[in-house]
């Protein structure tokens, strides 16, 4: 197997590179004087399993293009098999018709993946598990559940928790790690008045007296996260924590977080952390590469993925 590193995580890829213990495909992704991508592999790839590192995080359509640009060069190369490992899937929250004559842009994106060349995904918590669907090639959407079950394990031993999902829709996902922990699981029912705006409603659950811990997949501006911790702490919880998969920590949203009654927000590194995160006080990244480095491994080596969450 080989593994082709893109700009958006390198250091991500790095990582996972090293877990399988060969060393990244020598390729430079770079911009012509106009900002095209151009994409070279300098090592012979023909007849090869090829596996492409990217998150098509912020910029989201640079990094996609490069994304596209490199399946299309490594299908040219006569790669044999060629997967997209994308630890973040920007364009997840379109995956539906949000209005009369909007797009589905998940779909739009998953087209494009598979006509660039990708002959299957590797992907983490997809924000919607029907959007592997979209796909007409073999999508593996791996969980950041076992890990952060771990880690609250490990960091919250003799404290009585209790799992939060933030809205509705993500109550499978809290639910799927309030059953690993043997935990009790509340939820907050919000509505939202406009785009980028929630307003926390009611708390549904006994949270007093519980170190409550909020589950979801992505953090954006932090409105929602931040006003759940409010609510929390407002019907008795004695601390909020917060476990989240993607941060993508769009506008204000370290400031808006750093000021949060929020004890400490973990988040993988799906994305690359920016110095603002990095320096911050209450977030902290674990990293998901030993998980993304025995997956690649396992379709390598055409094992079973699926077993890696029984």
């Amino acid at each position: 197997m080989k593994i082709v590193a893109c700009n958006s995580n390198r250091p991500l890829a790095e990582a996972v590179a090293a877990s399988c213990g060969i060393p990244l495909t020598n390729a430079s992704v770079r911009r012509f004087a106009d900002m095209e991508v151009f994409v070279e592999i300098h090592e012979n790839v023909r007849g090869e399993d090829v596996f492409v590192v990217q998150s098509t995080s912020y910029p989201a359509n640079d990094n996609l293009m490069e994304l596209l640009i490199t399946l299309d060069a490594l299908k040219r190369g006569s790669a044999r098999r060629i997967t997209a490992v994308i630890p973040y899937f920007g364009y997840a929250r379109q995956d539906r018709k949000s209005g009369p004559r909007t797009p589905i842009s998940a779909k739009l994106v998953a087209n494009l993946i598979t006509a660039a060349g990708a002959n299957r995904v590797l992907t983490m918590d997809l924000h919607a598990a029907q959007i592997q669907g979209f796909f007409d090639i073999p999508v593996d959407n791996l969980f950041a559940a076992p890990l952060f079950s771990r880690d609250i394990q490990d960091r919250m031993q003799g404290r009585e928790l209790m799992v939060v999902s933030p809205d509705v829709g993500g109550v499978v996902r809290a639910r799927a790690i309030a059953a690993r922990l043997g935990v009790d699981l509340a939820i907050i029912d919000k509505r939202r008045p406009r785009a980028g705006v929630s307003e926390v409603m009611n708390v549904i659950g006994e949270v007093e007296g519980r170190h409550c811990l909020l589950v979801d997949d992505i953090v954006d501006s932090g409105g929602t996260l931040c006003n759940a911790a409010e609510a929390l702490l407002k019907n008795g919880a004695q601390s909020v924590g917060v476990y989240v998969t993607h941060g993508v920590f769009s506008g204000g949203a370290v400031a808006r977080i750093g000021a949060a009654p929020i004890e400490m927000m973990t988040v993988t590194d799906s994305i690359q952390a920016t110095e603002a995160v990095r320096v911050s006080r209450n977030i902290r990244q674990l990293t998901i590469a030993p998980l993304l480095a025995e997956a690649m491994k396992r379709i390598s080596e055409e094992s079973s993925v699926s077993s890696l969450f029984n």
